[in-house]
């Protein structure tokens, strides 16, 4: 039975200096053309708690200390290292060309699905997410090794580019992390 919630200070977490330390995940998330500072600020927050390498903020891309991105990151601009990129396409190559492996997280053809996902502590992964109404950019499919698509069951065709980040990151935490 549970008899009480735990306050933050009981919870063991890093301070920021410290996190910044830490061996982080292999992996990189990219956001394609993210209008929302709020959605950016978000994916902040969430590379921080699953412990992504970094964040790339390409194109239209809010950048800190956008107020947006700091009202909904609350701090996490300070532990998550990022860089902004004029295009995404930039932002791929430089990944491709240091040996990661780059998945979109879109619908599309021969999509693996998430549930499915099987991955490999000994590769870097890249996850790129996309504009909030366009999706990922089309033109980048010649860039990216696969695709990655969340199973859903309702009458939307798509999640908040936040939600589907909180939902793609725990997949690969609870493999590279949990699972060593």
């Amino acid at each position: 039975m549970i008899e009480r919630f735990k306050k933050n200070n009981e919870l063991n977490r890093p301070d920021a200096d410290t996190f910044r330390k830490l061996d982080k995940l292999p992996v990189v998330v990219v956001l394609d053309n993210v209008r929302s500072g709020l959605n950016t600020g978000s994916v902040f927050r969430t590379a921080d708690s699953f412990m992504a390498e970094r964040i790339c903020l390409c194109g239209i891309t809010a950048i800190p200390p956008d107020k947006e991105i700091l009202k909904s990151a609350l701090g996490a601009t300070e532990t998550v290292e990022w860089k902004h990129y004029q295009n995404t396409q930039d932002a791929l190559l430089e990944l491709k060309n240091a040996g990661f492996l780059i998945y979109a997280v879109e619908q599309a053809e021969q999509a693996e699905m998430l549930s499915d996902l099987k991955l490999s502590a000994d590769k870097k992964y890249a996850i790129i997410f996309g504009h909030e109404v366009k999706g990922v950019d089309e033109s980048l499919i010649p860039m990216i090794d696969g695709c990655i698509e969340i199973p859903q069951s309702g009458t939307k065709h798509s999640l908040n580019v936040s939600v589907c980040a909180g939902v793609v990151l725990w997949k690969f935490y609870e493999q590279l992390h949990l699972a060593q």
